[in-house]
């Protein structure tokens, strides 16, 4: 645990205060805090190691970058204490929360861009884990006429399957492309219970309470939040409702992140499992449905869970 003496003296620089600040809230790299604070490489690493060496952040390999993040778990009281009492007195914090949103929405482009790219021919491309002996596992474990949410929809090709049972399916996903290549799909097969939208997992544009059913099939892993994307899921869905994600299992397959604008790569059964009882779900159940033959060798894990009644 840091010592109150170290704390106090990194923290005494306002501008790694500034830094802390940011990172309270949110995962940056390097390159990003130089944007957000119109400062040089060499400057914001030199104070990031400080902060690293005082025990104040930590940080994770993500591809190519590394993306610190505060370090709850030393001197987190006095840590708490002194940037709730800095945030009204450090006058750059609210333009640096400004700048964090719109660092995180060039992040979100990224992915929408490469969405936006496929739209049309997604089906006929290789797509990690994305495999239909993986979705029959899931379709026999769960299919009376609902109200389904597929979250993270792409084309719409999954949901156009669930429709074929569902009372409805709301399809959502943020590539508008992607959007209105599904529209017009289910026009041209004449399927009318297809509800396609326009958002984020983490901000999902549907009612409270209204869904039976939230499905992420591969998905998960294009969220930057997935937890907040767990909490969508659980406010939208009915008590009684359930959610099901299809999703790849960790791997190392760290091409992933620039073929397929994937931001993680993988869960490990005890991270979807911990994600999922933090968002308030129950009864979880995980399995690993599938492992593909050819090299990287994919596997594809389905978890289970059930919102209380």
């Amino acid at each position: 645990m840091a010592s109150i003496v170290k704390i106090l003296r990194v923290v005494a620089d306002s501008t790694r205060l500034r830094i802390l600040l940011l990172l309270e809230r949110e995962e940056l790299s390097v390159a990003e805090l130089q944007e957000i604070l119109a400062m040089g490489q060499s400057t914001i690493s030199t104070h990031l190691a400080q902060l690293k060496q005082a025990g104040l952040v930590e940080d994770r390999r993500t591809g190519k970058n590394s993306l610190y993040r505060l370090m709850r778990e030393n001197g987190a009281g006095v840590l708490t204490e002194l940037l709730t009492q800095s945030r009204a007195e450090i006058a750059e914090a609210n333009r640096d929360q400004a700048a964090v949103k719109r660092v995180l929405k060039k992040r979100q482009d990224k992915t929408r861009a490469f969405f936006d790219d496929v739209a049309g021919r997604f089906g006929r491309s290789y797509v990690p884990g994305k495999s239909w002996k993986s979705v029959a596992e899931t379709l026999l474990k769960l299919m009376p006429p609902m109200v389904i949410a597929d979250l993270g929809a792409g084309e719409g090709a999954f949901s156009l399957l669930l429709a074929q049972r569902a009372k409805q399916v709301i399809a959502v996903d943020t590539s508008a492309k992607m959007v209105e290549f599904g529209r017009q799909q289910a026009k041209r097969q004449g399927v009318k219970n297809v509800d396609y939208r326009l958002g984020d997992m983490e901000e999902v544009p549907i009612e409270d309470g209204s869904v039976d059913l939230v499905f992420f099939s591969q998905s998960l892993h294009h969220a930057l939040h997935p937890e907040r994307a767990m909490a969508e899921a659980w406010r939208i869905l009915r008590p009684g409702g359930r959610i099901a994600v299809l999703d790849l299992a960790k791997h190392r397959f760290e091409e992933a992140r620039e073929l397929y604008a994937d931001e993680w790569l993988g869960f490990s059964e005890g991270e979807v499992e911990a994600a999922m009882e933090k968002a308030g779900f129950c009864g979880i159940q995980i399995s690993m449905v599938h492992k593909e033959a050819e090299a990287p060798h994919f596997q594809t894990l389905l978890a289970i869970g059930d919102k209380e009644a």
